[in-house]
Formats: C-alpha cells, structure tokens, sequence
C-alpha cells in the first residue's frame, strides 16, 4: 500500500488541520506530536507519535484533518493512499480485522486521556505517562527503563493538562524519591513499581525491577 516515504524535519508539519484528508502515515523514524488550537489560541497537545504507529485517522470521519501534526525531530512517514487501503482491507479479511484493531486502539487511547485528566492529581498524570512511554518503547525494540523526552516539559504539560512547573516540580520529585533519574532530556525509570504504586494510590513497592502490568494510555 505504500506509495512513497516522506521526510518532514523538526519543526514541520505532515499536514494541518482543515487539510484535504487522503492518506494515513505510517511513522517509520521519529516523533510526532499532534495539537489542536484552543478557542483563545491557545496551542494544545493531544497526542504523541512514534515510530510503528499509524496517524491521519482523524480525517477520515470528514475528509478534512482536525488537527496539526508536527515532527519533534526529524521524521519519516510511509504514505498510504487512504483508497488503496480501503480497497486492500475490503479484499483481504485480515488486513481489515487489523485495521479495525487500529481505529479500536484510538477510541481506546482517547478513554485513557479522558481517564487521565479528569481523575488523577499531577504525580499520578506523570507517573502514569512515563509507564506508557515506557511500554511503547519496549513494544518497539527499545529500552524500557531509559529513552530520552522528545517533547519539552512545556508539551508533555500541555498533553497532561499541566503548568510546565508543576511538571518540573514532580520530575524534581520523582527523582528525590528514587523513582527516576533526568538529565535534561534523557529519563532513566530507577523503580517502575514505586511509579504504578503512585498510579493505583497505593504505597511505593520496592521491586524496581517488576514491569508486569504497564499502564495502556495510549497504543
């Protein structure tokens, strides 16, 4: 399905909110993030992209994009015609089971966003996010306990309905406590217990080692 890769460098957008909606992208390198503009403005957050996952389906409801996607490092995409993956998942029954489990995963990402900011306090909102990058990174081939922030702290607040000094002050904390170890953009998780304990209200195990149970935010 695949026609042809393109390259956006950091900064760029693949592609903006009231564009012509006609293809899916599937990140092959890079990180992406995805924000909406506020009614005073105000440049929001909603969601972030690495590579392995598939974006643009949110202009398939309306044929027009909902959203803005810019690349946070240097990025590139494979471009999928949105017709000839229509015609594809209508032909073979397998390629349409794994589509449907892609759109499933959205809703199922955007319940753990609702999840998110309407009923956890700012520890849990960082713990809980970190566990997620944490387990997207290892699905992919990647460290699970270190992998540097592509996003600036000011992001990873606008995602978490967070002000960027909160953020920095529960890093800060995170850190004082054992849990992680930052240097600047580069996150180590020293107790990926003590984080999920911190998720679930409960107190902080000891086992740093234990990655059972990741928290599923996001695909």
């Amino acid at each position: 399905m695949v026609t042809t890769r393109k390259r956006i460098k950091r900064g760029e957008a693949l592609y903006r909110a009231a564009d012509h909606f006609d293809c899916l992208y599937a990140i092959r390198l890079g990180f992406l993030k995805s924000t909406v503009m506020s009614s005073d403005g105000r440049e929001q957050v909603i969601a972030f992209h690495m590579a392995g996952e598939m974006i643009g389906l949110d202009g398939i409801a309306s044929d027009v994009h909902s959203c803005d996607v810019i690349a946070l490092e240097d990025t590139e995409v494979c471009v999928l015609p949105y017709d000839r993956v229509l015609d594809v998942t209508t032909s073979l029954r397998s390629m349409g089971a794994h589509f449907h489990k892609i759109l499933s995963r959205e809703i199922v990402r955007q319940h753990g966003i609702m999840l998110l900011l309407g009923s956890m306090h700012a520890e849990e909102r960082l713990a809980a996010f970190l566990l997620n990058l944490s387990q997207r990174f290892e699905a992919r081939g990647y460290s699970r306990s270190e992998f540097v922030l592509r996003m600036t702290r000011a992001e990873i607040g606008s995602y978490l309905g967070l002000k960027l000094e909160t953020v920095s002050r529960v890093l800060s904390r995170f850190s004082h406590d054992g849990l992680i170890q930052v240097n600047q953009k580069h996150v180590q998780i020293l107790n990926a217990s003590g984080l999920r304990a911190i998720v679930s209200g409960q107190p902080a195990a000891a086992d740093a080692g234990n990655y059972d149970d990741d928290i599923s935010l996001e695909p």
